[in-house]
Protein backbone atom coordinates (compact mmCIF):
# COMPACT_ATOMS: atom_id res chain seq x y z
CA UNK A 1 0.00 0.00 0.00
CA UNK A 2 1.33 2.99 -1.06
CA UNK A 3 1.10 6.05 2.25
CA UNK A 4 -1.86 8.36 1.02
CA UNK A 5 0.50 11.69 1.34
CA UNK A 6 2.08 9.72 -1.55
CA UNK A 7 -0.82 10.12 -3.67
CA UNK A 8 -3.64 11.94 -2.74
CA UNK A 9 -3.19 15.59 -4.16
CA UNK A 10 -2.55 13.49 -7.61
CA UNK A 11 -6.35 13.06 -8.27
CA UNK A 12 -7.87 16.69 -8.48
CA UNK A 13 -9.97 18.91 -10.19
CA UNK A 14 -8.77 19.77 -13.86
CA UNK A 15 -10.19 23.58 -15.33
CA UNK A 16 -10.38 24.03 -18.69
CA UNK A 17 -11.58 27.12 -20.31
CA UNK A 18 -15.05 27.56 -17.92
CA UNK A 19 -14.91 24.15 -17.13
CA UNK A 20 -14.32 22.48 -13.66
CA UNK A 21 -13.85 18.68 -14.43
CA UNK A 22 -14.64 16.65 -11.25
CA UNK A 23 -11.10 15.16 -11.98
CA UNK A 24 -8.47 14.80 -14.22
CA UNK A 25 -9.01 11.63 -15.91
CA UNK A 26 -9.97 11.80 -19.10
CA UNK A 27 -11.26 9.02 -21.65
CA UNK A 28 -9.04 9.49 -24.77
CA UNK A 29 -11.10 10.12 -28.38
CA UNK A 30 -11.19 6.44 -30.40
CA UNK A 31 -12.57 6.22 -33.61
CA UNK A 32 -15.25 3.59 -33.82
CA UNK A 33 -15.30 3.48 -29.65
CA UNK A 34 -15.72 6.51 -27.50
CA UNK A 35 -19.35 6.95 -29.35
CA UNK A 36 -21.82 8.09 -26.22
CA UNK A 37 -23.15 5.12 -24.88
CA UNK A 38 -19.23 3.94 -24.29
CA UNK A 39 -18.67 8.16 -23.43
CA UNK A 40 -21.71 7.83 -20.76
CA UNK A 41 -20.36 4.48 -19.31
CA UNK A 42 -16.77 5.91 -18.78
CA UNK A 43 -18.31 9.26 -17.06
CA UNK A 44 -20.61 7.06 -14.77
CA UNK A 45 -17.35 5.18 -13.53
CA UNK A 46 -15.43 7.69 -13.00
CA UNK A 47 -13.92 9.45 -16.42
CA UNK A 48 -14.09 13.30 -15.24
CA UNK A 49 -14.26 14.37 -19.38
CA UNK A 50 -14.78 12.31 -22.18
CA UNK A 51 -13.55 13.17 -25.50
CA UNK A 52 -15.40 12.51 -28.47
CA UNK A 53 -14.98 10.04 -31.65
CA UNK A 54 -13.26 12.05 -34.44
CA UNK A 55 -15.12 14.26 -37.09
CA UNK A 56 -13.92 14.81 -40.24
CA UNK A 57 -13.28 18.48 -40.68
CA UNK A 58 -14.67 18.16 -44.52
CA UNK A 59 -17.90 19.92 -44.23
CA UNK A 60 -19.22 17.31 -47.38
CA UNK A 61 -19.43 14.64 -44.30
CA UNK A 62 -21.22 16.84 -41.72
CA UNK A 63 -24.02 15.67 -42.96
CA UNK A 64 -24.18 11.76 -43.21
CA UNK A 65 -25.15 9.64 -40.38
CA UNK A 66 -21.96 8.34 -39.16
CA UNK A 67 -21.00 12.01 -38.73
CA UNK A 68 -24.29 13.18 -36.79
CA UNK A 69 -23.84 10.05 -34.68
CA UNK A 70 -20.07 10.56 -33.96
CA UNK A 71 -21.16 14.40 -32.87
CA UNK A 72 -24.28 13.62 -31.03
CA UNK A 73 -23.91 14.41 -27.12
CA UNK A 74 -28.02 14.62 -26.09
CA UNK A 75 -28.26 13.62 -23.04
CA UNK A 76 -24.36 13.67 -22.13
CA UNK A 77 -22.69 14.37 -19.09
CA UNK A 78 -20.77 18.53 -19.58
CA UNK A 79 -18.72 19.47 -20.63
CA UNK A 80 -19.42 17.98 -23.82
CA UNK A 81 -15.62 18.07 -25.64
CA UNK A 82 -15.88 17.06 -29.90
CA UNK A 83 -12.29 16.26 -31.88
CA UNK A 84 -11.82 17.48 -35.36
CA UNK A 85 -9.67 16.35 -37.77
CA UNK A 86 -8.48 17.57 -40.90
CA UNK A 87 -5.02 19.60 -42.75
CA UNK A 88 -6.45 22.84 -43.89
CA UNK A 89 -6.66 25.61 -41.62
CA UNK A 90 -9.22 27.08 -42.95
CA UNK A 91 -11.25 23.65 -42.78
CA UNK A 92 -11.08 22.92 -39.24
CA UNK A 93 -11.88 26.77 -38.30
CA UNK A 94 -15.23 25.92 -40.15
CA UNK A 95 -15.58 22.41 -38.68
CA UNK A 96 -14.89 23.78 -34.94
CA UNK A 97 -17.73 26.60 -35.83
CA UNK A 98 -20.03 23.70 -37.15
CA UNK A 99 -19.52 21.86 -33.94
CA UNK A 100 -20.15 24.42 -31.35
CA UNK A 101 -22.93 26.28 -33.12
CA UNK A 102 -24.31 22.39 -32.65
CA UNK A 103 -23.51 22.11 -29.32
CA UNK A 104 -19.92 21.30 -28.63
CA UNK A 105 -18.24 22.77 -25.50
CA UNK A 106 -14.99 22.09 -26.28
CA UNK A 107 -12.85 21.77 -29.37
CA UNK A 108 -10.40 19.43 -29.52
CA UNK A 109 -8.15 18.85 -32.42
CA UNK A 110 -6.65 15.89 -33.77
CA UNK A 111 -3.00 16.06 -34.34
CA UNK A 112 -2.33 12.40 -32.45
CA UNK A 113 -3.91 9.57 -35.25
CA UNK A 114 -1.23 7.46 -36.30
CA UNK A 115 -3.69 5.59 -39.05
CA UNK A 116 -2.53 5.68 -42.34
CA UNK A 117 -5.39 6.96 -44.04
CA UNK A 118 -5.43 9.84 -41.73
CA UNK A 119 -1.58 10.55 -42.50
CA UNK A 120 -1.87 10.02 -45.82
CA UNK A 121 -3.92 13.00 -46.40
CA UNK A 122 -1.69 14.77 -43.98
CA UNK A 123 -3.75 14.89 -41.28
CA UNK A 124 -3.55 13.32 -37.51
CA UNK A 125 0.32 12.89 -36.67
CA UNK A 126 1.62 13.46 -39.65
CA UNK A 127 1.13 17.31 -39.08
CA UNK A 128 3.54 17.69 -36.71
CA UNK A 129 6.20 17.06 -39.34
CA UNK A 130 5.18 21.27 -40.23
CA UNK A 131 5.14 22.79 -37.30
CA UNK A 132 3.81 26.37 -39.49
CA UNK A 133 1.31 24.55 -40.64
CA UNK A 134 0.44 23.72 -37.23
CA UNK A 135 0.47 27.44 -36.20
CA UNK A 136 -1.59 28.15 -38.69
CA UNK A 137 -4.42 25.31 -38.10
CA UNK A 138 -4.36 26.36 -34.11
CA UNK A 139 -4.68 29.64 -34.10
CA UNK A 140 -7.30 29.82 -37.32
CA UNK A 141 -9.28 27.14 -35.20
CA UNK A 142 -9.06 29.72 -31.91
CA UNK A 143 -9.84 32.01 -33.32
CA UNK A 144 -13.25 31.04 -35.10
CA UNK A 145 -14.87 29.68 -32.11
CA UNK A 146 -15.52 31.30 -28.29
CA UNK A 147 -15.48 27.72 -26.48
CA UNK A 148 -11.93 26.34 -25.71
CA UNK A 149 -9.70 25.06 -27.82
CA UNK A 150 -7.21 21.81 -26.82
CA UNK A 151 -5.08 19.25 -28.76
CA UNK A 152 -4.33 16.09 -28.74
CA UNK A 153 -0.11 14.94 -30.46
CA UNK A 154 2.15 12.84 -30.13
CA UNK A 155 5.82 13.24 -28.98
CA UNK A 156 6.74 13.67 -32.59
CA UNK A 157 7.05 12.08 -36.02
CA UNK A 158 9.70 9.49 -35.34
CA UNK A 159 11.98 8.98 -32.65
CA UNK A 160 14.91 11.06 -34.31
CA UNK A 161 12.08 13.84 -34.65
CA UNK A 162 10.63 14.28 -31.38
CA UNK A 163 9.27 17.76 -31.19
CA UNK A 164 6.66 17.91 -28.68
CA UNK A 165 8.17 20.48 -26.89
CA UNK A 166 8.63 22.92 -30.04
CA UNK A 167 5.04 22.06 -30.49
CA UNK A 168 3.56 22.40 -27.12
CA UNK A 169 5.18 26.12 -26.75
CA UNK A 170 3.41 26.71 -30.43
CA UNK A 171 0.04 25.59 -28.85
CA UNK A 172 0.42 27.58 -25.82
CA UNK A 173 1.34 30.92 -28.30
CA UNK A 174 -2.03 30.18 -30.01
CA UNK A 175 -4.35 29.92 -27.01
CA UNK A 176 -4.60 25.99 -26.71
CA UNK A 177 -6.05 25.72 -23.50
CA UNK A 178 -5.36 21.91 -23.07
CA UNK A 179 -2.67 19.65 -24.19
CA UNK A 180 -2.90 15.70 -24.29
CA UNK A 181 0.19 13.84 -25.05
CA UNK A 182 0.32 10.38 -26.23
CA UNK A 183 4.00 9.09 -25.51
CA UNK A 184 4.69 7.33 -28.98
CA UNK A 185 5.63 9.25 -32.01
CA UNK A 186 3.91 8.52 -35.51
CA UNK A 187 6.15 6.05 -36.87
CA UNK A 188 5.83 4.14 -33.57
CA UNK A 189 1.98 3.87 -34.05
CA UNK A 190 1.04 1.39 -31.11
CA UNK A 191 4.25 -0.64 -30.91
CA UNK A 192 6.88 -0.59 -27.69
CA UNK A 193 6.55 0.73 -24.49
CA UNK A 194 5.55 4.51 -24.04
CA UNK A 195 8.09 6.66 -23.01
CA UNK A 196 7.20 9.69 -20.50
CA UNK A 197 10.67 11.65 -21.14
CA UNK A 198 9.32 14.42 -23.93
CA UNK A 199 6.08 14.30 -21.80
CA UNK A 200 8.20 15.54 -18.70
CA UNK A 201 9.62 18.23 -21.20
CA UNK A 202 6.63 19.71 -22.10
CA UNK A 203 5.10 19.97 -18.69
CA UNK A 204 8.40 21.94 -17.97
CA UNK A 205 8.12 23.95 -21.27
CA UNK A 206 4.79 25.56 -21.07
CA UNK A 207 1.93 26.78 -18.42
CA UNK A 208 -0.85 25.33 -20.13
CA UNK A 209 -2.61 21.84 -18.47
CA UNK A 210 -0.82 18.96 -19.59
CA UNK A 211 -2.12 15.35 -20.00
CA UNK A 212 -0.13 12.22 -20.19
CA UNK A 213 -1.52 9.00 -22.29
CA UNK A 214 -0.07 6.08 -23.47
CA UNK A 215 0.12 2.56 -21.86
CA UNK A 216 -1.71 3.87 -18.39
CA UNK A 217 -2.69 0.32 -17.90
CA UNK A 218 -3.43 0.12 -13.82
CA UNK A 219 -3.37 2.58 -11.25
CA UNK A 220 0.07 1.89 -10.00
CA UNK A 221 1.30 2.78 -13.33
CA UNK A 222 -0.95 5.94 -13.40
CA UNK A 223 0.61 7.29 -10.37
CA UNK A 224 4.25 6.05 -11.65
CA UNK A 225 3.20 8.54 -14.93
CA UNK A 226 1.35 11.30 -12.96
CA UNK A 227 4.75 11.67 -10.32
CA UNK A 228 7.15 11.19 -13.34
CA UNK A 229 6.09 13.41 -15.89
CA UNK A 230 4.21 16.16 -13.34
CA UNK A 231 1.69 15.88 -16.07
CA UNK A 232 -1.87 17.61 -14.08
CA UNK A 233 -3.85 14.04 -15.55
CA UNK A 234 -4.44 11.59 -17.32
CA UNK A 235 -6.09 10.65 -20.48
CA UNK A 236 -7.11 6.67 -21.39
CA UNK A 237 -7.82 5.21 -24.06
CA UNK A 238 -7.12 1.30 -24.89
CA UNK A 239 -7.04 0.17 -20.99
CA UNK A 240 -11.05 1.31 -20.73
CA UNK A 241 -11.88 -1.27 -23.54
CA UNK A 242 -13.68 -3.73 -21.61
CA UNK A 243 -12.55 -2.26 -18.35
CA UNK A 244 -14.31 1.18 -17.76
CA UNK A 245 -14.08 0.39 -14.88
CA UNK A 246 -10.29 1.74 -14.72
CA UNK A 247 -11.58 5.35 -14.15
CA UNK A 248 -13.33 4.45 -10.94
CA UNK A 249 -9.80 2.07 -9.63
CA UNK A 250 -7.51 4.51 -10.58
CA UNK A 251 -9.02 7.27 -8.99
CA UNK A 252 -9.73 5.85 -5.76
CA UNK A 253 -6.16 4.54 -5.83
CA UNK A 254 -4.90 8.01 -6.30
CA UNK A 255 -6.49 9.65 -3.35
CA UNK A 256 -6.61 6.87 -0.43
CA UNK A 257 -3.19 5.15 -1.46
CA UNK A 258 -5.81 1.59 -1.66
CA UNK A 259 -5.77 -0.28 -4.57
CA UNK A 260 -9.65 -1.48 -5.30
CA UNK A 261 -10.05 -4.78 -6.70
CA UNK A 262 -11.97 -5.07 -9.90
CA UNK A 263 -15.34 -5.88 -9.89
CA UNK A 264 -16.89 -9.38 -9.59
CA UNK A 265 -18.06 -11.19 -12.82
CA UNK A 266 -21.71 -10.52 -11.87
CA UNK A 267 -21.12 -6.31 -11.92
CA UNK A 268 -19.13 -7.21 -15.08
CA UNK A 269 -22.08 -9.22 -16.68
CA UNK A 270 -24.42 -6.02 -15.44
CA UNK A 271 -22.20 -3.05 -16.61
CA UNK A 272 -21.46 -4.78 -20.00
CA UNK A 273 -25.74 -5.67 -20.47
CA UNK A 274 -26.28 -2.36 -19.37
CA UNK A 275 -24.14 -1.13 -22.28
CA UNK A 276 -25.16 -3.30 -24.63
CA UNK A 277 -28.78 -1.82 -24.16
CA UNK A 278 -27.44 1.75 -24.48
CA UNK A 279 -25.63 0.39 -28.26
CA UNK A 280 -29.01 -0.92 -29.79
CA UNK A 281 -31.13 2.33 -28.46
CA UNK A 282 -28.56 4.70 -30.21
CA UNK A 283 -27.29 2.19 -33.72
CA UNK A 284 -30.68 1.10 -33.41
CA UNK A 285 -30.82 -3.29 -34.16
CA UNK A 286 -28.68 -3.71 -37.08
CA UNK A 287 -25.54 -1.44 -36.34
CA UNK A 288 -25.96 -1.83 -32.27
CA UNK A 289 -25.69 -5.89 -32.79
CA UNK A 290 -22.51 -5.23 -34.95
CA UNK A 291 -20.79 -2.32 -33.02
CA UNK A 292 -21.57 -4.48 -29.76
CA UNK A 293 -19.11 -7.13 -31.17
CA UNK A 294 -16.25 -5.31 -30.03
CA UNK A 295 -17.36 -4.81 -26.73
CA UNK A 296 -18.02 -7.74 -25.78
CA UNK A 297 -14.96 -9.30 -26.87
CA UNK A 298 -12.63 -6.94 -24.96
CA UNK A 299 -15.47 -8.10 -21.60
CA UNK A 300 -15.22 -11.59 -22.09
CA UNK A 301 -11.09 -11.63 -22.48
CA UNK A 302 -9.63 -13.58 -20.19
CA UNK A 303 -12.72 -15.53 -19.80
CA UNK A 304 -12.68 -19.30 -19.75
CA UNK A 305 -14.72 -20.24 -22.68
CA UNK A 306 -14.21 -16.80 -24.18
CA UNK A 307 -12.41 -17.69 -27.55
CA UNK A 308 -15.31 -20.51 -28.32
CA UNK A 309 -17.92 -18.09 -27.20
CA UNK A 310 -16.44 -15.23 -29.24
CA UNK A 311 -16.64 -17.48 -32.06
CA UNK A 312 -19.90 -17.92 -31.58
CA UNK A 313 -21.28 -14.57 -30.32
CA UNK A 314 -19.71 -12.86 -33.35
CA UNK A 315 -22.55 -14.90 -35.79
CA UNK A 316 -25.33 -13.80 -34.05
CA UNK A 317 -27.65 -10.99 -36.03
CA UNK A 318 -30.32 -10.17 -33.88
CA UNK A 319 -29.95 -8.22 -30.68
CA UNK A 320 -31.97 -10.30 -28.68
CA UNK A 321 -29.66 -13.45 -29.26
CA UNK A 322 -27.19 -11.75 -28.66
CA UNK A 323 -28.01 -10.44 -25.48
CA UNK A 324 -29.57 -13.06 -24.14
CA UNK A 325 -26.31 -15.42 -25.10
CA UNK A 326 -24.16 -12.51 -24.11
CA UNK A 327 -25.87 -12.99 -20.11
CA UNK A 328 -26.02 -16.98 -20.20
CA UNK A 329 -22.05 -16.97 -20.89
CA UNK A 330 -21.88 -14.80 -17.77
CA UNK A 331 -24.42 -16.96 -15.78
CA UNK A 332 -22.53 -19.74 -16.65
CA UNK A 333 -19.06 -18.39 -15.29
CA UNK A 334 -20.94 -17.06 -12.30
CA UNK A 335 -22.42 -20.30 -11.34
CA UNK A 336 -18.76 -21.66 -12.19
CA UNK A 337 -17.22 -18.78 -9.41
CA UNK A 338 -19.99 -19.74 -6.64
CA UNK A 339 -19.15 -23.44 -6.83
CA UNK A 340 -15.46 -22.90 -6.48
CA UNK A 341 -15.79 -20.56 -4.16
CA UNK A 342 -18.45 -23.18 -1.70
CA UNK A 343 -15.75 -25.60 -2.63
CA UNK A 344 -12.63 -23.87 -1.30
CA UNK A 345 -14.62 -22.71 1.75
CA UNK A 346 -15.65 -26.41 2.55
Amino acid sequence: MIAQTDCSTLLRPLRIGPYRLPNNLILAPMAGVTDRPFRQLCRNLGAGMAVSEMVSSNSLLWGSKKTLRRANHDGETEPKSVQIAGAVPEMLAEAARYNADQGAQIIDINMGCPAKKVCNVMAGSALLQDEKLVGRILESTVRAVDVPVTLKIRTGWDRDNRNAVQIARIAESAGIQMLAIHGRTRACAYQGEAEYDTIAAVKQAVKIPIIANGDITSPEKALMVLQYTGADGLMIGRAAQGRPWIFKMIAHFLSTGVKLDGPEIRQVRNIMLGHLENLYDFYGEYTGVRMARKHISWYSKGQPGGAAFRHMINRVDTADEQWRKTREFFDERIETCTREGMEQAA
